[in-house]
């Protein structure tokens, strides 16, 4: 009976690596056609903060000095249960309002911007879209510019392009770089040439107004993003991604810090599982929807990680206390080359993702060395994560370096 839910189990992740790799492939071409429109969308930027008085200041100056009519946007800092210096740091800008928020019961960014939506509701003026950063990121100049063309064109949610400011720091914002272009060019764009749903990443997200009150936010869970992504596509509403819209998020300089942020995504992660797979499944099935089926299979990557991770210890722990192989594995009905070469596939894909997005620092390609433990950390993390999915507090990730937008593209162009 073990051999047969062994190759099952194994068959059912053969197919899905298939099907992910299939549709990477589509991320190699980068269109260059792009309707571009007169600024016409004018925007409510937010953004979400506690405790962030190190690094608040240099997103604020960041977002005043966007290419975009300054008249057309305005900036709201969501102080969060903040505790020290942020708020007034915000209200030292002129034009850029801090709102401050205090609820010790129901905290986390989720629960954080609920509350600014409805106090921007209220607020004299109304805007066309909202736009949420993370207090720790920086915008490319572009940025509203390129989500006026998204929206010109019909586009209601819109994902930006996610990458790093500070993936020279050490081996694990190294590894965060890697997995952020990987993700940007072979997960995102291709479902952007493909024509399918694009996946919310918390931070460089811009929203059309009429949406956002059509729905309500309505996502509080630990990752609001993919809770929020979920909702949109069961709806029919499809987020796209800019590939042109970059913003720049700071990430954990520490295996510690990483590991508790990546918890944290990995509980929520559950959560989501839970209450939208099969209903998007089952969506998928009788309308014959393969973005909402491919919307569902993302919400239990987090099961199939598990899997993969349960799979290989069973094989581990047979080979060395039981003098194995004594379980059926999938790939004895195969040549032995076939896991060779799928292995092979899969470092060729990190390595055709850092080539095609341009990255040119020896430092990044060193870094692939280490790369494999940040991906085997995710096992321990998920199991974790598995045991203690009821575990809704948020863990916030402290951000103690500033780093201006100008740094940031120097070391990229080196």
């Amino acid at each position: 009976m073990i051999d047969v839910i062994m190759v099952v189990l194994q068959v059912l992740l053969a197919v899905i690596g298939v099907y992910q790799f299939s549709l990477s492939l589509a991320g190699i071409i980068k269109k260059k056609n792009k309707v571009r429109h007169e600024p016409k969308k004018t925007f409510a930027v937010l953004v979400a903060a506690h405790n962030e008085e190190t690094v608040v200041g240099a997103l604020v100056e960041n977002l005043l000095k966007l290419k975009y009519p300054r008249d057309m946007y305005d900036i709201f800092v969501i102080c969060d249960n903040c505790t020290d210096n942020t708020a007034n740091i915000v209200r030292s800008y002129e034009g850029v309002y801090a709102c401050e928020r205090t609820n010790p019961t129901l905290r986390g960014k989720g629960y954080a911007i609920e509350w600014m939506l409805k106090e921007l509701w209220k607020h004299p003026r109304q805007y066309d879209a909202i736009v949420m950063f993370d207090a720790d990121n920086l915008a490319s100049p572009e940025f509203l510019s390129e989500m006026n063309n998204d929206l010109c064109n019909g586009a209601r949610v819109i994902q930006g392009y996610l990458d790093t400011k500070n993936p020279h720091d050490s081996w694990i914002t190294a590894a965060y770089g890697v997995t952020y272009w990987y993700c940007n060019r072979l997960w995102q764009l291709s479902r952007r040439n493909l024509n399918m749903a694009n996946f919310l990443g918390g931070t460089g997200m811009c929203f059309e107004t009429a949406l956002l009150k059509e729905m309500g936010w309505g996502a509080t869970s630990l990752v609001e993003d993919l809770e929020f992504t979920a909702r949109c596509v069961s709806r029919g509403v499809y987020p796209v991604f800019n590939y042109d819209a970059k913003v720049f998020d700071e990430k954990p300089l520490t295996f510690k810090a990483s590991s508790r942020q990546r918890l944290r995504w990995m509980q929520g992660h559950f959560t989501v599982a839970r209450r939208y797979f099969f209903p998007l499944l089952w969506k998928s099935i009788k309308e014959r929807n393969l973005a909402k089926f491919d919307m569902a299979l993302y919400t239990i990557t987090v099961y199939t990680v598990l899997t993969t991770f349960l799979l290989s210890a069973v094989l581990w722990v047979d080979a060395a206390f039981f003098d194995g192989p004594n379980i059926m594995t999938f790939y004895q009905f195969f040549p032995p080359w076939i896991p060779i070469v799928s292995l092979l596939a899969t470092c060729v894909t990190f390595i055709l993702a850092l080539i095609l997005e341009g990255v040119k620092s020896w430092r990044i390609y060193v870094s692939l060395i280490t790369f494999p433990i940040f991906l085997l950390s995710w096992w321990p993390i998920t199991v974790y994560a598995f045991f203690t999915q009821n575990n809704k507090t948020w863990s916030h990730t402290e951000h103690t370096r500033v780093v201006r937008l100008e740094e940031v593209q120097s070391e990229q162009a080196s």
